[in-house]
């Protein structure tokens, strides 16, 4: 009989021990812990590779799209408005790095970085900003799908066009945003794209006055699941982050006062509020040759909000 399951080999073979043994002795770890599978791995894991931070002018596009200049990436940032864009541009390239380069390391900073104006909830917008990014570099090796709004209101607030701009942006936007660079992560030299879709604790959790805004997220963490399925047979891994309580220019829009500040920090288990390089942190691991055996998968950060029980 045939087995019709498209990953299963017609034939198979039976690994002799000493073919075992080699194949497990190519895998050995170092002690300290740089080498796995052939690959080398020190702190400018990103030299030479080249990364798309949707939504970068802030927050935790902005944090990413610094920590991969520093890990010696080249980076790709976009945003809607070119005022915020173009400071956004001046703080990456005039920003002291904390990881300092070696000499002939590469280019600096300055030359590493490339604005783009984009509006996320257009496609068209999308499909412009693959074009220019393949002109200049030819492909991409990992794109952060960052770009996102928060809308809160409680259901009876929501109207149809405040509904249509948070599915636009927060939904929409992330599965074009994958779309249209896909041709470019495929054309990465050596394969292994990887992307990170930003999603929100709140898909964990039911959060009120905002059944809108956490419904783009779940949608967003499926669609990580989903297309991490998709594209696993061609070496594209596709996670999501879910980033709890971070202090960010939208949090401060949300959450304006500094009592309810502190009630939300009460709240967090490990008795501080997120920082967008905690975010970051987590999406540069994932865009890296670190996780290369992860997708899928979707990583909270949140301080243990959904998971941990509260201490305080």
């Amino acid at each position: 009989m045939t087995n019709s399951h498209r990953n299963t080999p017609a034939t198979a073979t039976t690994a002799t021990p000493a073919a075992a043994g080699a194949e497990l002795a190519t895998q050995a770890t170092d002690l300290d812990g740089r080498h796995f599978n052939g690959r080398h791995f020190n702190g400018q894991d990103f030299d030479g590779r080249t990364v798309l931070v949707t939504g970068g002018t802030s927050g935790m596009g902005l944090a990413t799209a610094r920590m991969l200049l520093e890990r010696g990436a080249n980076v790709v940032i976009t945003g809607r408005d070119e005022a915020r864009l173009a400071r956004a541009e001046a703080r990456l390239t005039e920003a002291r790095l904390t990881e300092a380069r070696p000499a002939g390391a590469g280019p600096a900073a300055r030359e590493r970085v490339f604005a783009v104006r984009a509006d996320s909830a257009r496609p068209a917008d999308l499909a412009r900003l693959a074009e220019r990014v393949g002109e200049r570099y030819g492909h991409l090796h990992g794109v952060f799908a960052n770009a996102g709004i928060g809308v809160f209101e409680t259901p009876a607030e929501v109207t149809e066009e405040s509904f249509d701009r948070t599915v636009d942006v927060n939904f929409k936007g992330v599965f074009f945003t994958v779309q249209h660079t896909l041709p470019l992560l495929e054309q990465a030299p050596g394969g292994g794209g990887a992307i990170v879709l930003n999603a929100s604790w709140t898909l964990h959790r039911g959060l009120p006055n905002a059944p809108v805004y956490a419904a783009t997220k779940a949608a967003v963490h499926n669609l990580a699941r989903t297309l991490g399925s998709e594209f696993a047979g061609r070496g594209i891994r596709i996670n999501s982050v879910s980033p709890g309580y971070i202090v960010t220019e939208m949090f401060h829009e949300v959450i304006t006062e500094p009592a309810q500040q502190e009630a939300v920090r009460a709240r967090v288990p490990l008795g501080r509020l997120g920082e967008a390089a905690d975010v970051a942190e987590t999406v540069v691991f994932l865009l890296s040759p670190r996780a290369a055996y992860i997708t899928g998968q979707d990583i909270v950060v949140d301080g243990g909000v959904v998971a941990v029980a509260n201490p305080w």
